[in-house]
């Protein structure tokens, strides 16, 4: 069983979409969910203070600034924006993957988890996630 989720973001940050999860499961297996972009991840994270996903969206941010930091001056992939080439690099640091277990049309997140997009570009985008239930 296989479908894809489209979610929307608005910039840098973390964008849960486990409710669409949760509603389109069914059955017990093993859920693979891959995002199809270089420049956004996934992430199983806390779900219940808003101000994790703000600490991690600036922590990411301090860690891998945009190109127009002096301190980001060597790397070259730099004429799709500032933000760019830094966002290929969280991506290649964080997972693009997913492996959840579902039990009985439950995904087994714990209490306080979600299932997200991080996105790592300023501008908008639709991020395509494809979900696999086997």
């Amino acid at each position: 069983m296989q479908t894809t989720f489209h979610i929307r973001t608005n910039g840098p940050g973390l964008y849960e979409f486990t409710r669409d999860v949760a509603g389109w499961v069914q059955g017990t297996g093993l859920l693979t969910l891959f995002i199809q972009h270089t420049s956004a991840s996934l992430l199983i994270q806390e779900n219940a203070d808003p101000e994790v996903q703000t600490d991690l969206t600036a922590y990411f941010h301090r860690l891998v600034p945009p190109t127009t930091d002096p301190s980001m001056s060597y790397l070259t992939h730099t004429y799709e924006g500032p933000d760019d080439m830094p966002a290929h690099i969280k991506a290649a640091m964080l997972p693009v993957s997913l492996s959840i277990p579902v039990a009985d049309g439950r995904i087994a997140l714990g209490t306080w988890q979600g299932i997200y997009v991080f996105e790592h570009r300023n501008a908008a985008h639709t991020r395509r996630v494809v979900a696999h239930l086997g």
